[in-house]
């Protein structure tokens, strides 16, 4: 890994000293008695988590002293004094953070303390806590309620100029700063120069809504220009075909190439068309034409219509970028169109033509224009590398994959090192008591404060301690790929078997989700509000635990281990049922959702299922395609210690009525 990947900043290095400090304060903990006071701590952690501390209260005095000792006890308290903010002593609270200030469960303590104060009107207090800790912080929230304390303190002249600065953005702000920008506005700090800066900022950032509220502060042709911003978002179509001259401007120019940047991901042939017809009548800036052109020919490309590559290539030489490049290669493609595939290659720059991805398809390329030497030639170079084309290269010329298993080299003294540093023990605890995302947290602070030679012992002891998630990224941190073991563990392997037997699919394969899911991580939850190891859309587990019996508790059955797997699994055999075993069909509408999937079928006879990958129009889900299938043909060789074929997990891609007639 380069020198330059693993820079770790100096504050962070004070804050990892003041930690382990902090820690190696804590009374020694005997080895002997960690797993009883691990035991202890989860017996009465979820009572205390509701505010009840009687749990710890009802332990006999050597459990009680064997629990303060735990190196979750800061962790315990801090549940409870969260719980009881408002009744709890301030001298206990005070007493606490000198203690404990430094670790994670009291700065959140220490939060939620601050915004307490401040709902309670209590702006002093929360003043004196915001200057200490967050002050220069950034945080609009706390920044607010710092302004607010000034405000009601009298000291108007430290106010106006950073509450200003608080307003002044493209979104809507935080409620917390409702009362400071009403100050403003009462003392009438904010003028047409303000408003006009505001309402710039929030025309760049789509908030046409907010723009047309600043507007009203400032003149009628601004409620104007709002309105039809507001007009191009809601009906671009309309907007396009209703466009008048009486209109044009600088800024209507703008909208009405913003109505065909929106109609473009809804219809790019219509989009195309009226888009043709309006930049004829209007004086729009070349690089606002090249880029609203580029935009349709791109998506054009993507919903896999014939005018794609046509479009994409009439784009003047400065609109050729690496994207163009892509969808012009990969149009090539979906038309078989192999001598201008490799032309197009050969158009790319050095770095993008160097990728495995057009690596693979130039030797495909080559092979089918009867250059054989060299299409093998480069089929063997592929083959040596452990991926997608790599595997697909080594089918084609019947090679080995490169499977080959490097172990990491595990030094026992060093190990031990690593796992009595302070911050690795506590993630390490709040890992194995199930408290998993503070864990992880902790963890990647801990593991940055590490050298490169701990770091490896770092992921070898997650992955001894069955953390898989840990292991993966801390060993992929270090450009550690070999070990497979780590890379792709058999994590909860007689319930993958069991449910996916059940579901009619392979555990291999069931596998390769929730790896590319969640890295086994149980209690994960993304951005989308998909939840635990093979990621459910929790009304998708309500639904699939309906089909199947079986009671469902919301995010308690999704993070489940046991549960998840069952509701993936079977989801995923359902999506195999409807594209007819299709497991490329049914990877990608589990990712980006069978009604997609659907749409992107071809519309008559059928496709190279390599080929319809390479051209699936949603980037995370191409990938993730990917990743996928090769993860299956690993985790084959993991479980049976047998080479299976990623081509012979690529059927063909039917068209959309022989899909339809087979469900």
């Amino acid at each position: 890994m380069h020198s330059e990947d693993r820079i770790r900043p100096a504050c962070a290095r004070f804050v990892g000293a003041i930690l382990a400090f902090a820690l190696l304060a804590l009374p020694t903990i005997a080895a002997a008695n960690i797993e009883q006071q691990r035991e202890l701590f989860k017996s009465v952690y979820k009572t205390v988590e509701r505010g009840d501390w009687s749990p710890v209260d009802g332990l006999s005095a050597s459990e009680r002293a064997l629990l303060e000792r735990y190196v979750l006890w800061p962790d315990l308290r801090a549940t409870w004094l969260r719980a009881n903010l408002k009744s709890a002593p301030a001298a206990e609270i005070d007493a606490f953070m000198q203690q404990y200030g430094t670790l994670r469960p009291a700065r959140e303590l220490r939060y939620k303390q601050a915004m307490m104060l401040a709902r309670d009107g209590d702006l002093a207090g929360f003043r004196k806590i915001y200057e200490q800790f967050y002050q220069g912080q950034d945080i609009a929230r706390l920044d607010c309620l710092a302004l607010q304390a000034e405000i009601d303190a009298g000291r108007h002249e430290r106010v106006n100029q950073r509450a200003i600065d608080l307003w002044l953005v493209g979104t809507s702000q935080v409620s917390e700063c409702d009362p400071v920008f009403a100050y403003l506005d009462r003392n009438k700090l904010l003028g047409p120069v303000e408003y006009r800066k505001r309402f710039a900022l929030a025309i760049e950032a789509r908030e046409f809504r907010l723009a047309r509220w600043l507007a009203k502060k400032i003149d009628q042709p601004h409620v104007d220009a709002a309105t039809l911003w507001i007009q191009a978002q809601s009906d671009p179509e309309g907007f396009l075909r209703r466009h008048n001259r009486a209109s044009d401007s600088p800024t209507y120019r703008q909208q009405l190439a913003y109505a065909a940047e929106r109609l473009t991901y809804r219809d790019p042939e219509v989009a195309s068309r009226l888009w043709g017809a309006v930049e004829q009548r209007y004086g729009f800036p070349e690089e606002l034409k090249l880029r609203t052109w580029r935009h349709i020919a791109l998506w054009t490309a993507r919903d896999n219509l014939p005018a794609g590559y046509t479009l994409l290539a009439a784009l003047p030489p400065a609109a050729q970028d690496e994207e163009v490049m892509r969808w012009r290669a990969r149009s090539s493609l979906r038309d078989t169109s192999w001598q201008q595939l490799l032309v197009d290659i050969a158009a790319m720059t050095p770095a993008e033509r160097d990728t495995e991805e057009w690596q693979y398809w130039r030797a495909v390329a080559l092979q089918r224009t009867g250059q054989v030497a060299a299409a093998q030639s480069a089929f063997a170079a592929l083959s040596l590398e452990r991926s997608y084309y790599g595997f697909l290269a080594a089918d084609e010329i019947g090679g080995a994959y490169a499977l080959d298993n490097s172990q990491l080299a595990a030094d026992e003294a060093a190990l031990a090192a690593v796992a009595r540093k302070p911050g690795i023990v506590r993630a390490r605890e709040l890992f194995l008591v199930g408290l998993d995302g503070r864990g992880r947290s902790e963890w990647d602070t801990a593991v940055r404060l590490l050298d490169d030679a701990e770091t490896l012992q770092a992921a070898i002891l997650a992955d001894r301690w069955g953390w898989h998630s840990r292991a993966i990224s801390t060993a992929a941190s270090l450009g550690q790929y070999d070990d497979l073991a780590i890379r792709y563990p058999l994590p909860w392997k007689q319930q993958f078997e069991s449910f996916a037997s059940a579901a009619k699919i392979s555990p291999t394969w069931a596998y390769g989700i929730a790896r590319s899911e969640s890295l086994f991580m149980r209690d994960v939850r993304s951005s989308a509000g998909a939840v635990g190891l093979m990621q459910l859309m929790p009304a998708t587990g309500r639904q699939v635990a309906r089909e199947l019996r079986l009671p469902y508790s919301g995010l308690a059955t999704l993070t489940d281990p046991a549960s998840n797997i069952r509701l993936g699994t079977s989801y995923l055999g359902q999506m195999a049922a409807r594209y007819s075993g299709n497991e490329v069909l049914a990877t990608a509408a589990y990712n980006a959702g069978p009604h997609r999937v659907d749409r992107w079928l071809p519309q008559n006879g059928s496709e190279d299922a390599r080929v319809w990958i390479e051209n699936i129009p949603f980037n995370e889900t191409r990938k993730y395609v990917k990743r996928v299938m090769s993860a299956q043909a690993i985790f084959q060789w993991r479980m049976t210690g047998k080479v299976r074929r990623l081509s012979d997990q690529l059927p063909a891609v039917k068209a959309q009525h022989q899909q339809l007639a087979a469900r």
